[in-house]
């Protein structure tokens, strides 16, 4: 099954169990979503639960909401999640607070989902992730799925939820993976954890692995500055609860900190490969290539041997490791 058929049954079923479910987006209906994600939906269920909307993202998100304020329970899809900015004001001020500014009075059950992240040749507009946007808002629930299974069984319980859930598709799924099983094959065992969940964000999981391993590397396709990264290091209570365990320095693993290239070969350098990856696993274990080093030294002040020496020393360093 793949993620598409996942989320596709996991509305189906949703929508069937409960009539209170409905979706609402612009194309989701006639044109069966962007991505076809709701395909066959409008047919089964009719155009008052299947419903297109204009080209406005304000507009059908404070819809949603103000539905979810009456006991349905709304799925807002954004054809990407770049365009989730004009709709934010509802997503935080009208939907994550109205729990609290409620005293508990009023749930908002509402899901936002829609692809996030890098696409491929869309441009900056269209390609930013906003994983650590959203999960820095308290009374906002946000999920990345990875897998066909994560998709399914996350977006059916993101839906039963009572409070707001953002839901965060990638389009173009990372390779932690691949990584490792590279990195298996050199002897380097690593272990990959699916977080799935960006808020709440799986603390004692990760100190767990940490306490294991000794090492941690986290990759996301996000921003390096203020990203998810830089959570799980220094929320995550890794500082504070595991920093002692850790035999080399954290590596973060995240998209360069540039908007989103246009061009192909430029827009591959400004997201996570797997080689990135493999590297700073090697990295962490002390496993580096010599060429890895940039050896800086005025040529016309020292001498050849001087030059000999210090490249000796330094293949020592790497025999040590």
């Amino acid at each position: 099954m793949t993620v598409r058929e996942a989320l596709n049954s996991a509305l189906d079923e949703e929508m069937s169990a409960d009539p209170k479910v409905f979706l609402m987006g612009e194309e989701v209906g006639e044109y069966q979503g962007a991505y076809k994600i709701s395909k066959g939906l409008l047919e089964k269920y009719g155009p008052e639960r299947v419903l297109d909307t204009p080209i406005t993202e304000a507009g059908f998100a404070g819809i949603g909401v103000g539905a979810a304020y009456y006991g349905l329970k709304p799925v807002v899809e954004f054809m990407t999640f770049n365009f989730s900015m004009q709709a934010i004001d509802h997503i935080i001020n009208s939907a994550a607070k109205s729990n609290y500014m409620s005293a508990g009075q009023m749930s908002v059950p509402i899901v936002f989902r829609g692809p996030n992240g890098a696409a491929a040749g869309v441009g900056a507009q269209h390609s930013q992730c906003y994983a650590s946007w959203y999960a820095s808002c308290p009374g906002l629930k946000v999920l990345s799925p990875y897998s066909s299974e994560d998709a399914r069984g996350l977006l059916k319980a993101a839906i039963r939820d009572p409070d707001p859930v953002v839901f965060l598709e990638n389009e173009l799924l990372l390779f932690v993976v691949q990584a490792a099983e590279i990195l298996e094959k050199e002897g380097i065992d690593a272990e990959v954890i699916n977080l799935r969940s960006i808020r709440p964000l799986d603390r004692s999981t990760i100190n767990a692995s940490v306490r294991k391993t000794n090492r941690l590397i986290t990759v996301e396709e996000g921003f390096p500055q203020h990203g998810v990264g830089a959570e799980i290091w220094f929320d995550a209570s890794v500082v504070e609860e595991s920093f002692a365990y850790l035999d080399a320095p954290v590596e973060r693993i995240a998209g360069a900190d540039v908007p989103m290239p246009y061009a192909a070969n430029l827009e591959r350098m400004a997201v996570p490969q797997v080689e990135d990856i493999v590297r700073a696993a090697k990295r962490a274990c002390y496993r580096v290539e010599l060429e890895e080093y940039t050896i800086v030294c005025p040529l016309n002040c020292f001498g050849e041997e001087l030059v000999h020496l210090i490249t000796e020393t330094l293949l020592e360093r790497l025999e040590i490791w």
